[in-house]
C-alpha cells in the first residue's frame, strides 16, 4: 500500500468535482472530505473511507486505535472534578497564615501545566500533548513536572499550540519549563540539584529549568510581587525547604498573588477559642464604607491578650476584593493612626474619611440569603467535554457538574461564615480556571 511520509500530500478522487487531498503532519493524517473534517473527536483519531483506501485499512485502524471505546465514567472528587490523569502536586493559596522566610520562591507561570511521564506530554485531566519529536529530544525516561510556556499574558495563545495536535512548527514558540522531579523520592532541594545536572547537559533550547529564589521575608515577598506584577506576571509560587513530591492538593507548595495593605477600625472582639481560649480569637473592624468582617491572623500572643481597642484603627494586609467588597484572607499587622480611608482597590469613588473615634456601629444585616448568579464554565479537550457550575447562597455553595448535554450531579456545602463559603467558592473558580476551564454565559 501506498503511505505518505511526514509533510508529503496526495490526491484522491472522491464523490465532488475536485479531488480530496489527503497529508501527512508530524504524524497526524487528514484528508479535505467532508467526513473527515466534520468528526467530533481530536484531529490524531480522526480517518475516513479516503484514507483507508489510500493507506490500508489495517494501517489505519492500527494508527487511531478502537474508533468506537468503550465509554466509562470517572469518580468525581468532592468538588465535582474528575479524578483522573498523572498524580500531580498541586498548590494551596496562602492566606497569611504561614511564615514563608527561608521558602523558595518563583515565579507563577501564565502557561499549560505538562507532565512528561518519560516518554510523552500528559494534561493534568491525562490527555496526551502531541510534542513534535524535535521538542522532546533528549528528555530523560525520569517524569517531569513543568508548564508548557510561551510568555507572560499568553495563556490562549500557548493552549491554542499545545491543543493543535498536529505538532506544529508553532510549538518552537514555546518553552517547557521544569521546576520538579517526581519520582524522586528525595527533599526539593535535592530533586532541583538533578534537574540542574540532567537538563543543562541536554542544552535543548525548548527546555529550561524554573529559576527559585529563597524568601528573605514578608518584605522580600511583597517586593518580588510588586516586580512581578508590574511585568504582567501572575504571581508566585512557594515550595517549603525539604518537602517531598506528594500527588494531590499540598501545604507544602502555596500560590500567593498580589496583596493590599489597609486601614479598618476596629468595632468588636470575638473570643478566642481552643489554644486562644481566653484570649482575643479576632479582631470585628470596619472599613470607611461600612463593610463589616474578621481579622483572625496575623497577631502574637502578646497581641492576643492585649488586643487594639474598640474605636482604635488596625493596617491589616489582605489580597483582593471579594465582589461584595470584603477583603479576602485578611491579616493584622499593627496598630495604626490617622484617617481611615476606603481600600485602594476600591477607585469608584474619591476615598471617604472617617474618624477614628467614632462609637461602634450597628451591625450590618445579614446577608445570608444572598444568592450570587450561577457562574458556568466548560472544558473541551479531545473526547471530553465537560462543564461546571459554581453558586453562593449566603453560607452555601453548591457545585453542578458533569458531561455537556447531561443534568450532571451536584454537590452543596455548607460554611459558618459568608466570607468562609465565599473564599471557598473563589479558589474552586481558580482551580478550574488553571485546569483550562472557560466562564460560559450560561
Amino acid at each position: 500500500m501506498a503511505d505518505l511520509a511526514d509533510g508529503e500530500t496526495a490526491e484522491v478522487k472522491g464523490s465532488a468535482r475536485l479531488p480530496y487531498v489527503l497529508k501527512n503532519t508530524g504524524g497526524v493524517f487528514s484528508c479535505t472530505c467532508p467526513a473527515w473534517r466534520n468528526q467530533s473527536v481530536a484531529i490524531e483519531r480522526r480517518t475516513c473511507k479516503h484514507l483507508k483506501k489510500f493507506r490500508g485499512e489495517e494501517a489505519e485502524l492500527s494508527r487511531i486505535g478502537d474508533p468506537n471505546p468503550p465509554e466509562s465514567r470517572k469518580p468525581a472528587s468532592e468538588d465535582g472534578e474528575e479524578v483522573s490523569g498523572p498524580p500531580l502536586l498541586l498548590a494551596q493559596t496562602w492566606t497569611n497564615d504561614v511564615e514563608l522566610q527561608g521558602w523558595w520562591m518563583s515565579e507563577k507561570l501564565d502557561g499549560v501545566r505538562a507532565y512528561w511521564d518519560g516518554k510523552q506530554f500528559l494534561s493534568r485531566q491525562g490527555n496526551l500533548f502531541l510534542a513534535p519529536e524535535w521538542f522532546t529530544a533528549g528528555l530523560p525516561e525520569t517524569p517531569l513536572d513543568g508548564e508548557l510556556w510561551l510568555d507572560r499574558k499568553a495563556f490562549q495563545r500557548t493552549v491554542s499550540i499545545v491543543r493543535r495536535q498536529d505538532r506544529s512548527e508553532h510549538w518552537k514558540e514555546l518553552k517547557y519549563v521544569v521546576f520538579d522531579a517526581p519520582a524522586l523520592a528525595t527533599k526539593f532541594e535535592e530533586r532541583v540539584a538533578f534537574l540542574q545536572e540532567t537538563l543543562t547537559r541536554l542544552k535543548s533550547q525548548f527546555v529550561t529549568i524554573h529559576q527559585q529564589m529563597l524568601c528573605a521575608g514578608i518584605d522580600h515577598l511583597r517586593a518580588e510581587l510588586e516586580r512581578l506584577d508590574a511585568l504582567g506576571a501572575e504571581g508566585l509560587m512557594l515550595r517549603e525547604p525539604g518537602s517531598k513530591y506528594e500527588a494531590g492538593r499540598s501545604s507544602t507548595l502555596l500560590k500567593v498573588k498580589k496583596f493590599h495593605d489597609s486601614e479598618a477600625r476596629v468595632v468588636g472582639h470575638v473570643a478566642g477559642a481552643g489554644r486562644h481560649r481566653g484570649r482575643l480569637g479576632a479582631l470585628e473592624v470596619e472599613l470607611a464604607d461600612g463593610t463589616q468582617f474578621k481579622v483572625g491572623t496575623g497577631f502574637s500572643d502578646q497581641q492576643r491578650e492585649n488586643p487594639p481597642p474598640v474605636g482604635s484603627l488596625i493596617t491589616f494586609r489582605y489580597q483582593e476584593l471579594s465582589d461584595r467588597g470584603v477583603p479576602r484572607f485578611p491579616s493584622f499587622i499593627r496598630s495604626s493612626t490617622g484617617t481611615l480611608t476606603i481600600p485602594p482597590a476600591d477607585t469608584s469613588a474619591p476615598p471617604a474619611v472617617v474618624s477614628p473615634t467614632v462609637s461602634r456601629a450597628t451591625p450590618a444585616p445579614s446577608t445570608n440569603s444572598a444568592v450570587t448568579a450561577p457562574q458556568y464554565f466548560e472544558l473541551i479537550e479531545g473526547k471530553s467535554a465537560k462543564f461546571w457550575e459554581i453558586t453562593s447562597a449566603g453560607t452555601s455553595v453548591t457545585v453542578r457538574y458533569g458531561r455537556i448535554g447531561t443534568a450532571g450531579q451536584s454537590k452543596t456545602k455548607t460554611f459558618p461564615t459568608q466570607e468562609a463559603a465565599e473564599a471557598y467558592a473563589q479558589g474552586l473558580i481558580e482551580e478550574k480556571t488553571e485546569k483550562g476551564y472557560s466562564l460560559k454565559q450560561n
